[in-house]
């Protein structure tokens, strides 16, 4: 198991190196110049405007500027923006608020869903098994962006239940961003542990089990729903690091002031080392909680080995 691991963290070197080079590409390639771009109906003095432009080396060609930024990335500087200000101060301050909101969106998304495809499943082509379908499919299809200004105006401006934006009031103000950045993945949920769960029940085990006269509730949840969480653990954790880098537009109709607004901001603004600083820990976090999912493989099917 550790070498498997330490083969994996060897992987994510390689990877981290091609995502940045890829997204410092595309903001590279965006059009206009951020520099005269700063001020904005007055233009900056041409002289302002070389000096900038020959602190953050937008002369060089692409190559020439990432490996000067890769340079500074391995001694763990992120560079700063445009306007002077440290990009990992950036990070610093808008992480937190992402977190907060992945948390409560994975834990809505593996509660709710998990528990919906469990009763799906065991009552399968019953009631609640149509309700789970039907409701999934309607969810996925609708935008999340349109999702999102229908919560919060149904649930936050009309019914009162919720906080529309901001982060004022604490761990409440992300229930309603959590939910709708949770909607889509809650549906996926709970189709695979239905899937699984009706699956496993027609196995020879499960068969053994009931053979054996254990109570039911003890082949659902020691027997079936153990095996059946094993894909359902694959999709949720390979999920965090997606709910991370992909809340840019719950958390911009919620006016949230986290990771993914920031990108947002940035990439209008052409902030090229926040975007590229933001995106490579992202994908950091992605590969980090899928390895965090291989291992628990092994936790929850015994047969599961890495040599």
């Amino acid at each position: 198991m550790g070498r498997y691991i330490a083969r994996r963290l060897l992987l994510t070197i390689p990877v981290l190196i091609g995502a940045s080079f890829l997204i410092f590409a595309l903001v590279y390639a965006l059009p206009g110049d951020p520099i005269r771009a700063l001020g904005g109906d007055r233009p900056l003095a041409p002289a302002v405007v070389a000096e900038l432009r020959d602190e953050f080396n937008l002369d060089d060609p692409l190559p020439v500027q990432y490996v000067k930024y890769l340079g500074d990335l391995v001694q763990g500087d992120f560079g700063t923006d445009f306007r002077g200000r440290e990009v990992i101060d950036t990070i610093e301050q808008r992480l937190p608020v992402t977190i907060r909101l992945t948390i409560v969106a994975i834990a809505i998304e593996t509660v709710i869903g998990i528990i919906a495809g469990l009763l799906a499943g065991i009552r399968r082509n019953g009631f609640l098994d149509n309700l789970v379908l039907v409701s999934s499919t309607i969810v996925v299809a609708i935008p999340i962006l349109v999702l999102a200004f229908v919560a919060q105006y149904v649930l936050g401006v009309k019914a009162g239940w919720f906080p529309i934006a901001g982060i004022t009031e604490g761990w409440y103000s992300y229930l309603l961003p959590g939910l709708v950045l949770a909607s889509g993945s809650l549906a996926y949920v709970a189709r695979l542990t239905r899937t699984s769960v009706a699956e496993n029940l027609r196995a020879d085990y499960v068969r053994t089990a009931r053979a054996k006269g254990l109570p039911n509730r003890t082949v659902i949840t020691r027997h079936t729903l153990r095996n059946s969480l094993i894909p359902v653990v694959t999709f949720i954790g390979a999920d965090i690091g997606t709910l991370m880098g992909g809340a840019i537009v719950t958390e911009t109709v919620f006016n949230l002031p986290g990771i993914g607004r920031a990108v947002f901001d940035s990439v209008q603004a052409q902030e090229g080392a926040v975007v590229v600083g933001i995106v490579t820990l992202m994908v950091f976090f992605f590969i980090f909680f899928n390895l965090v999912v291989d291992v628990l493989y092994a936790v929850l099917d015994p047969r599961i080995r890495y040599d």
